[in-house]
């Protein structure tokens, strides 16, 4: 009769102690993530016979519905937001946990009309992309389902949230500037669009302030719409340039550029530009922009991650989840060659 394997036979084979075994194996806090890998292959190749924590998770999340909302324009931009939902949809099959997609209309969200599956309560976890109105999401969040808030928070919603660490991430790409000997350093965006866009020229002021750096507050175009004839308009009305524009995404970054370019002025010689977010019109634009990456994909995996937590810890306090950015060096930026 074969012998019964015992956690005592993998602590031996590992040289581990029994207790760290059981930690792995049952998914408490203690040991490493390699440590749980290496313990559970050891067990497999024994023949130990357990139920993952893993394995457990996923059979409990079997049968679940899960909805992902966001507005028509969001869903719009497909390289940014298309990125992440795909890599939603991903995870999700993974777990077979069914997923349905909703576009939420302007008229919706004035009028707060949510859709059906909110209003009975069929979906077992929300998903919510970017911003909507507060309202709409407040009105969301009374229905109790779980809801996961995806690039957006704000001070009156009440959500578990994953957001792009934008202050740090700007401090950064403005610090690079810093380094390559610049001083008079603009910033270009809208920043009542977007909590993230206000934070953005947070990290902005926080990175001059502490590099000692005076703001020159011409500098700073905050209010500027994403239009190529706005964004004119503003810089056209500046009595000079500064060396630098930080522009607060993709879009800016590209205008700040076209503008640049019908005026004469050549990038990086005579002015460099730094955006945010690495998206597509900052990989096609002549020259290419210095830009700070998002992660995309694991916006996605941490938000699914999230919502299942949430599932199961309904009446923990909420968490907002900050995701690195990492700085892409292009030909948009380089060191000050003209100075006034």
């Amino acid at each position: 009769m074969a012998k019964k394997i015992t956690m005592q036979d993998i602590a031996d084979r590992l040289q581990i102690s029994k207790n760290s075994v059981s930690q792995a194996l049952s998914g408490k806090p203690g040991v490493s993530e390699e440590t749980r890998r290496i313990v559970e292959t050891a067990a497999r190749e024994l023949g130990y016979e357990y139920t993952s924590v893993r394995n457990q998770l996923q059979k409990s999340e079997q049968n679940k519905t899960f909805a992902l909302i966001a507005s028509e324009f969001a869903f719009s931009l497909k390289s940014f937001f298309g990125e992440i939902y795909l890599s939603i949809e991903r995870e999700l099959s993974k777990q077979g946990i069914h997923l349905l997609i909703q576009p939420i209309s302007e008229h919706a969200i004035s009028e707060r009309q949510l859709p059906s599956f909110v209003q009975n309560k069929s979906v077992d976890g929300i998903l919510i992309l970017s911003h909507l109105s507060t309202d709409y999401i407040n009105e969301i969040l009374s229905t109790n389902i779980p809801t996961i808030l995806i690039d957006h928070h704000h001070p009156h919603i009440n959500a578990d949230a994953i957001l792009t660490n934008n202050r740090f991430g700007a401090y950064t790409a403005v610090e690079h500037l810093l380094k390559l000997g610049h001083r008079k350093i603009g910033f270009v965006g809208n920043t009542s669009y977007s909590p993230s866009y206000y934070e953005r020229l947070e990290g902005y002021r926080l990175a001059l302030h502490h590099h000692e750096i005076k703001i020159d507050p011409t500098f700073i175009l905050s209010d500027v719409l994403e239009e190529d004839e706005d964004l004119r308009i503003s810089m056209s009305k500046l009595p000079k340039q500064p060396t630098a524009w930080f522009c607060v995404n993709d879009g800016f970054g590209f205008l700040v550029c076209s503008y640049l370019y019908h005026a004469g002025i050549k990038i990086p010689d005579q002015i460099s530009v730094c955006n945010f977010d690495n998206g597509q019109l900052s990989q096609i634009s002549n020259p290419k922009i210095t830009t700070m990456d998002i992660d995309l994909k694991l916006y996605g995996i941490k938000a699914v991650e999230q919502l299942i937590w949430r599932i199961n810890n309904k009446d923990a306090v909420y968490q907002e989840i900050l995701l690195p950015t990492t700085l892409i060096k292009r030909a948009s930026t380089g060191p000050v060659l003209t100075r006034d």
